[in-house]
């Protein structure tokens, strides 16, 4: 992939803002969103070596221009909702850095007619920027007060491809399946089975592995077909830890 130099980089974050189609409106924030953008990239330039990637596809920083980000956080963070990144969202979770947001979502290369689940619901950004790219979008979580909330929010803002529920995410949602993509947003300390077996020839899961207070990576697992996956390392991240009854 050819590296966009910053200039023409720019430009395109300015247009990306300019037809961001979500919001419809000027909310004040559209300068942070810009400067979100362009930080993402920078990041993304500085850990190509590792991803492989120099440069995230147009459509999924489309997505991240569009979601207000500022939606999905506490109104007292409001004014850092675009900072790149983690921030809390109440109840021990957190909503991730925009760069990760973008570099999972990149990496399931998740087209307009994919079905993708969700581990991880959180305040629902995650969920909103797959649903400005996929089909269907369904998402859980396991701390309900969070659950009921993104789903007012996701609901409350448009994102009639979503469907949250309250549960245990690791053991998937098998009625809904099989999935195109997979993602988990909460570390685990291996790749959950049921997940693998959700999960439709050719799809892909991204997820982090690793204790919480040790070393993380996150994981790219590919499906090849029923009997074969490859799995390939990404980089270091730190994530909280899933919960749930498989603990």
């Amino acid at each position: 992939m050819s590296r966009l130099s910053h200039g023409t980089f720019l430009v395109f974050a300015v247009c990306l803002l300019q037809t961001s189609g979500a919001l419809g409106v000027d909310d004040g924030f559209a300068a942070a969103r810009q400067e979100m953008i362009e930080e993402i990239q920078a990041t993304v330039t500085e850990t190509r070596r590792e991803t492989d990637r120099a440069q995230l596809a147009p459509k999924v920083m489309a997505a991240m221009a569009t979601v207000p980000r500022h939606e999905f956080v506490p109104a007292k963070l409001r004014d850092v909702a675009y900072a790149n990144r983690p921030l809390p969202v109440g109840h021990g979770q957190t909503i991730s850095q925009p760069y990760i947001v973008a570099l999972m979502t990149d990496l399931l290369e998740v087209d307009s007619d994919a079905v993708v689940f969700e581990i991880g619901t959180g305040s629902g950004y995650q969920a909103a920027v797959l649903a400005e790219l996929a089909r269907q979008v369904y998402t859980m979580e396991i701390v309900e007060p969070l659950a009921l909330s993104a789903k007012e929010r996701l609901a409350r803002l448009g994102y009639g491809n979503v469907e949250a529920r309250f549960a245990d995410g690791y053991y998937g949602w098998p009625e809904k399946g099989p999935f195109d993509a997979i993602i988990v947003t909460a570390a685990v300390n291996h790749i959950p089975p049921p997940l693998v077996e959700q999960l439709a020839p050719g799809g892909r899961l991204v997820l982090p592995v690793g204790e919480h207070f040790a070393v993380q990576h996150l994981l790219l697992v590919h499906k090849l077909d029923e009997e074969r996956i490859t799995i390939r390392q990404i980089l270091p991240v730190r994530f909280v830890p899933l919960t749930g009854g498989h603990n």
